[in-house]
C-alpha cells in the first residue's frame, strides 16, 4: 500500500483515511514491514519520487540487454517488458505492434524472426538507449493532445 500527498497537511488525513478503511475491513498490517516518511523509491517495480511514478532504469537496461528473441516464449518475455514499459515509450503502438503480431503468429504456427522483426528490435533498443522517453508534464505549462492513427494501432501523447 502506498499512501502520496502533495501537501505535507493532507498526508496524515490521507494517512488516517488509509488505515481506516484496513481497519473497516479487519485487515492488519505488519509495522515491521512498513516504512514512513519515505521520499522516493521503488514500489511495485516502479520508481516512485515525488515527481510521480518514474521510469525503473533497471527494466529499461533488462531490455537493453536482451538478446533478439528464438522462440515463442523469448518473444512472450518481450512482450511482457514492452507491456510494462509502454507509458514511457512513444508511438508506443506503433513501435510493438511488430512484436505482439509475430506472438500471436508464433502461436499458431512456427515460429520465425525475420530480418523486420530484428530492424524492429534494433530500432527499439536504439530509442530505449536514447533519453526521448516520455516523462510528467510540467503544471505550468499548456498541454497538446496529439492523435495518431495506424493500421496497427491507435496512440496519443500529451505534449
Amino acid at each position: 500500500m502506498l499512501v502520496k500527498s502533495k501537501r505535507r497537511g493532507d498526508h496524515l488525513r490521507k494517512l488516517e483515511e488509509s488505515l481506516g478503511r484496513l481497519k473497516e475491513c479487519k485487515l492488519r498490517i505488519n509495522l515491521g514491514k512498513c516504512s514512513f516518511g519515505v521520499t522516493s523509491g521503488k514500489f511495485l517495480d516502479f520508481m516512485i519520487s515525488e515527481r510521480g511514478i518514474e521510469t525503473n532504469p533497471d527494466k529499461i537496461e533488462a531490455l537493453l540487454s536482451m538478446e533478439p528473441p528464438r522462440s515463442y516464449k523469448d518473444v512472450q518475455k518481450l512482450t511482457g517488458r514492452l507491456a510494462a514499459l509502454s507509458r514511457v515509450i512513444s508511438k508506443s503502438g506503433d513501435r510493438n505492434y511488430l512484436f505482439f503480431k509475430k506472438l500471436r503468429q508464433a502461436a499458431k504456427e512456427e515460429f520465425v524472426w525475420d530480418s523486420q522483426c530484428d530492424a524492429a528490435f534494433k530500432e527499439l533498443k536504439q530509442y530505449l538507449g536514447s533519453s526521448k522517453l516520455l516523462t510528467r508534464p510540467e503544471e505550468s505549462k499548456e498541454l497538446q493532445l496529439y492523435l495518431v492513427v495506424s493500421e496497427g494501432a491507435v496512440s496519443s501523447v500529451l505534449l
